[in-house]
């Protein structure tokens, strides 16, 4: 005699954690386990985790959210607040941000302030109107303390409760400036970030700092302070025309970040010179298109997959477990990536005479 065939009873309504829990034969609890991917699930043995799975998929069980979130007062949700949103930079770190936020089956909101302090001030605010579990920040310093638990990366935020993930920029100033000085660069430009963004300070004193230990002088009159709010090639080249403009007097650009160094070897090419025969060119991040552009770009690798992926492990770590210590901050090493746009000092050509 052969056991009957459980089937699902037809009410027309959409089936319960514990009608598919019967039909299977097993708790409601071990059903949840699976289908929530609970750390304990691989407790329960594979045979059984598949079988959780494939009944839930023949059967369209789509799991109570609502009832979820009463029992446990999460959403699996968390805002994203960035400066904008744009390949590059951003692009790399969303990479491992996403990641991770859907292995741990969390969604996410993104809001681009654009470096606006009134939208800084007010996304939080609304936000944590829509429910969400915690905040995560790129390269934006929040000022007032929130409610939820927050992890940035590159945001330098100084309130309580904001765990900090960070570049060791001391070590990227000396990687960057020792690869310059010894090639024979001494006449060095530099560029400053704009306000907008938070690496800005603590890179130039680290710069400045690094450049003192190793014998290099800052000039004041071959300083470039980027005042535009933009994260295209746009960013470098006026400034850096203006510079060429007025001297040419220099062998190297130490560049603010990668799409300014795309926009400075621009200027250099238009103004009838060339990187790096004439002026050496070092970036900084190690964006997608470093790689790729002409001259390949060397520049200062920032971990930025990395960064992000552990960025949104403490975040959920910390939303799933909030009386748990967590960490102020978490420091990673850059890498100098050396390619095409740098190379020795040569003699002045008359093409590198100031005009």
């Amino acid at each position: 005699m052969t056991a009957k065939k459980k089937t699902l009873p037809d009410t027309g309504k959409p089936i319960t954690l514990k009608i598919l829990a019967e039909y299977l034969d097993l708790s409601p609890a071990t059903v949840s386990i699976v289908l929530n991917n609970s750390p304990v699930a691989k407790s329960i043995s594979q045979a059984t985790r598949q079988r959780v799975l494939a009944a839930a998929k023949k059967f369209d069980y789509r799991p109570n959210l609502h009832a979820r979130m009463l029992r446990t007062r999460l959403t699996n949700t968390v805002g994203l607040i960035v400066p904008e949103v744009s390949e590059g930079y951003f692009t790399k770190v969303m990479l491992g941000v996403e990641e991770h936020l859907l292995q741990e089956g969390f969604l996410y909101f993104t809001v681009s302030h654009l470096g606006r302090p009134d939208l800084i001030e007010e996304y939080p605010k609304l936000l944590t109107n829509r429910a969400v579990d915690g905040f995560l920040t790129i390269n934006t310093e929040l000022h007032h303390k929130t409610s939820l638990p927050v992890v940035g990366v590159s945001s330098h935020s100084k309130i309580p409760g904001v765990t900090n993930v960070v570049l060791d920029h001391n070590r990227a100033a000396k990687i960057a400036l020792r690869h310059l000085y010894e090639l024979g660069h001494r006449r060095i430009a530099f560029m400053k970030g704009s306000r907008f963004v938070s690496d800005t300070e603590v890179r130039w004193q680290a710069i400045c700092s690094i450049a003192q230990e190793i014998g290099i002088t800052v000039r004041p009159e071959l300083s470039i302070h980027l005042e535009k709010n933009s994260w295209s090639p746009d960013l470098g080249y006026p400034p850096v025309r203006e510079l060429l403009n007025r001297t040419h007097d220099f062998t190297a650009i130490f560049s603010f970040n990668d799409t300014a160094a795309i926009g400075a070897i621009r200027a250099i090419e238009d103004v009838g010179l060339s990187c790096p025969r004439d002026i050496s060119v070092i970036g900084f991040d190690d964006i997608i298109v470093a790689e790729y552009y002409n001259p390949r770009l060397t520049t200062v690798r920032q971990p930025l997959h990395q960064m992000g992926s552990t960025a949104a492990q403490l975040l959920v770590k910390r939303i799933q477990s909030p009386q748990d210590p967590y960490p102020e901050e978490v420091s990673f090493e850059p890498e100098l990536v050396v390619r095409e746009s740098t190379a020795g000092v040569h003699d002045l050509s008359p093409k590198r005479k100031p005009r």
